[in-house]
């Protein structure tokens, strides 16, 4: 595009420029504000296709953050060949006070030859359904195959499709829920007891007897001692992408075989890691390694991914529920 802007003849002075003829734009798909339209299951295998096919995460563009009076903007650009797209979202920490989310934002998917929008995703239900997908991904090859008790910290949205997502891998049997305030503990709880889980509100002690850990909180610092972690279990903690937050501390990490979705992205912005001391010099696997079965599974230490949100996944996830509206 550039030669040509380059090799063009100049426009007279007085003369009119020929004016652009852009190729007329289809239907713009607009999804209900709430709904994405796939189930956990369905996301979790666009999340694994898309690796399956050769996408590389080290490769993917960063995500820009710009902080507004509010809080943050954050834009996270992704492009394949059949499909572009951009989510912009909004972190507002004071929202929830006033009773409103405090993650907002929206998802415009286009075409990837022509780049015509053809579908508006609300971009905080694409965000609670992808979340849980990339997870897991993960954890179907990180947790023991019987594992039972999901210790789940946070009573968010992440938490409850996190639960979702996970019943869909593992025969969970038992929930503990640990979360800082006990009427969301309570409503979480109820939940996973209508899903047929038998669930308790917890503490952060009872990671002792978990065979999964999932983090999904706003926490700033550990939510728990990582020596008490089985050395059969998985963790997962999705709830930062900040170079000072974590959710799990530097004893866990040390003793853990680690995972990303990309190095790239985790030695940026996952405090989890980065405020453990973990360098470019330490062994991490990434997601599409684990997927491929490139990458080792230890059974002798814990095994613990960190994720942070990667803009390739909310294509894939887009792009399917485009496809699947399409047909």
């Amino acid at each position: 595009m550039s030669g040509d802007l380059r090799t063009a003849a100049p426009v007279p002075p007085g003369a009119a420029a020929e004016p652009l003829q852009p190729a007329a734009p289809g239907p713009v798909a607009v999804l209900p504000a709430g709904t994405v339209g796939l189930t956990p299951a369905e996301a979790a295998r666009a999340i694994e296709r898309v690796l399956l096919e050769g996408l590389d995460p080290e490769a993917a563009p960063a995500r820009s953050a710009v902080p507004v009076p509010a809080g943050e903007l954050l834009m996270m650009p992704a492009a394949s060949a059949a499909y572009a797209g951009v989510k912009i979202a909004g972190v507002a920490p004071a929202n929830p006070a006033a009773g409103l989310p405090r993650i907002t934002g929206s998802y415009l998917l286009l075409d990837g030859p022509t780049l015509q929008p053809v579908a508006l995703l609300d971009g905080i239900a694409l965000t609670a359904l992808r979340t849980p997908a990339v997870t897991a991904v993960a954890l179907d090859r990180l947790a023991v195959p019987r594992a039972g008790h999901l210790v789940l910290f946070g009573a968010g949205p992440q938490a409850y499709g996190h639960l979702d997502a996970l019943l869909g891998i593992r025969p969970l049997t038992r929930v503990t829920v640990v979360a800082r305030s006990e009427r969301p503990a309570a409503a979480l709880v109820r939940y996973a007891l209508a899903r047929g889980v038998a669930a308790v509100a917890g503490t952060p002690a009872d990671v002792a007897d978990a065979d999964l850990v999932v983090c999904c909180t706003t926490a700033r610092t550990p939510l728990f001692d990582g020596a008490l972690v089985p050395d059969h279990a998985a963790v997962a903690a999705v709830g930062s992408h900040e170079v000072d937050a974590r959710e799990v501390d530097e004893v866990l990490v040390g003793r853990s075989a680690l995972y990303v979705e990309a190095r790239s992205a985790a030695l940026r912005e996952a405090g989890d890691l980065l405020m453990a001391g973990v360098t470019a010099a330490d062994p991490l696997w990434n997601l599409a390694e684990l997927v491929r079965g490139g990458a080792p599974v230890p059974s002798d230490r814990p095994r613990f991914f960190k994720s942070v949100g990667m803009a390739w996944q909310d294509l894939a996830v887009a792009a399917e529920v485009h496809r699947r509206d399409a047909l």
